[in-house]
């Protein structure tokens, strides 16, 4: 059996998120360069939250491999459900509002895709989800939390990592996958097609 070939070759993040740099960073790992990729996120009609995570993952890291063909490009995306309904990112305070009144007391999935091409154009993906429970959220505790704005650009209006942390009860999964980035499948993906750590 041949031993995979391991290269010091450049990492291209395609996400503009500081989560998820931070994360990569927790783990050793800093990206060579940051290039968000520019695609459209509509969900396709009756699309599925993970198949959803998947496809965008897939989609930004081929966005970027177009004019960036000899790194390894690292893209993902994380959606937050309900059962079948996405959570995305809340526009308004009233839509935050709203997302959050759903979650009170319930549990969600958060699932992330993340998809890796590298430099000889190999592309592997997958989805990571994870059980999230909420505990039942009281007036004061929204409009505690919205008032902070930490809601803005949060999928499901909430970052686990910050003010949220107090509504959280449990989870069942991956907590970095939460965040934005989940690092043992991410670090796995990246060792795996032969990336230096």
């Amino acid at each position: 059996m041949t031993a995979t070939k391991l290269h010091k070759r450049d990492l291209i993040l395609a996400s503009a998120s500081p989560r998820r740099q931070e994360l990569l960073a927790q783990v050793g790992i800093t990206p060579d360069q940051i290039i968000p990729a520019d695609i459209d996120e509509t969900p396709l009609a009756h699309e599925l939250p993970r198949p959803l995570a998947e496809r965008l993952a897939v989609e930004k890291a081929a966005a970027v491999r177009r004019t960036h063909g000899q790194s390894y490009i690292l893209a993902s995306d994380t959606i937050v459900a309900l059962g079948k309904r996405i959570l995305g990112k809340a526009a308004t305070p009233a839509e935050a509002h709203t997302y959050l009144s759903l979650l009170s007391g319930r549990r969600h999935r958060v699932y992330t895709g993340i998809a890796l091409i590298t430099p000889d154009g190999k592309q592997v993906s997958r989805v990571v989800a994870t059980t999230v429970i909420f505990k039942r959220l009281s007036a004061a505790d929204l409009e505690s939390y919205l008032s902070h704005d930490e809601w803005q650009g949060k999928a499901g209006a909430y970052a686990i990592q910050g003010f949220a942390a107090r509504f959280i009860k449990g989870i069942n999964g991956s907590y970095s996958n939460v965040v934005g980035l989940p690092l043992f499948e991410t670090t796995n993906m990246l060792q795996g097609n032969g990336y230096v750590i």
